[in-house]
């Protein structure tokens, strides 16, 4: 079930992803770091999602001091293909036109983004590297969740600057507001999941208990 859970996860994290991007109000500072390359050099934003990930993988490790965690890239692979097939998916059936319904469609995403986020997170498998450096500065610095998160979105958002990335009103939002949305759901999250888990776990034991009874 935890593995379910890691998947599931991924997956509503990508589709929130895709819905930021094809509001075209700007998305959040990495991912726009990420279409910025696909642009400018070239592959697809899934694919520099998992290239990305590679080179923060080895940051992580000299923040932390301690063996790469190689477990990160697979999160990274299910993530780059889930930001591809749905941006494939969503290109002919989310079209905004009007700024109301982009508004509506961003919202929509950054709140979707937050959940797959707080939802993979809780299994404790190999986050996202960037969501592992969240968590790393998070620790090190003993600052809240979103101030280490905002931090690093500021970083992002100047790269994606350069690169000439989708960065608008939308951008701005995800760094002043995601954090905090990232904060608060995952409080909510950690309580269902863990239930989820427990209840798992309990029916573990019992059918285990029944079959060593016969």
């Amino acid at each position: 079930m935890k593995y379910v859970l890691f998947v599931a996860g991924i997956l509503i994290l990508t589709l929130g992803i895709s819905f930021t991007i094809q509001s075209e109000l700007g998305t959040s500072p990495f991912d726009a770091l990420l279409v910025g390359l696909s642009q400018n050099v070239g592959l697809s934003v899934g694919s520099w999602e998992v290239i990305i990930a590679f080179l923060l993988i080895g940051f992580n490790s000299l923040l932390k001091q301690q063996k790469p965690e190689l477990l990160g890239l697979i999160t990274a692979f299910i993530t780059g293909i889930g930001i591809d097939i749905w941006l494939y998916v969503s290109d002919s059936l989310i079209t905004p036109e009007v700024w109301y319904t982009k508004l509506m469609t961003f919202v929509i995403g950054l709140v979707i983004i937050s959940i797959g986020t707080a939802i993979y997170l809780q299994t404790n498998f190999a986050p996202i590297p960037i969501d592992r450096l969240t968590l790393i500065l998070h620790e090190v610095t003993r600052t809240p969740l979103f101030m280490s998160r905002t931090f690093i979105y500021l970083v992002f958002l100047i790269l994606a600057f350069q690169l000439s990335g989708p960065i608008w009103i939308g951008t701005l939002l995800t760094v002043c507001f995601a954090g905090l949305l990232l904060q608060f759901i995952m409080g909510h999250t950690k309580k269902i999941i863990d239930r989820i888990l427990t209840d798992m776990d309990t029916s573990s034991s019992t059918e285990h208990e029944k079959e060593h009874s016969i």
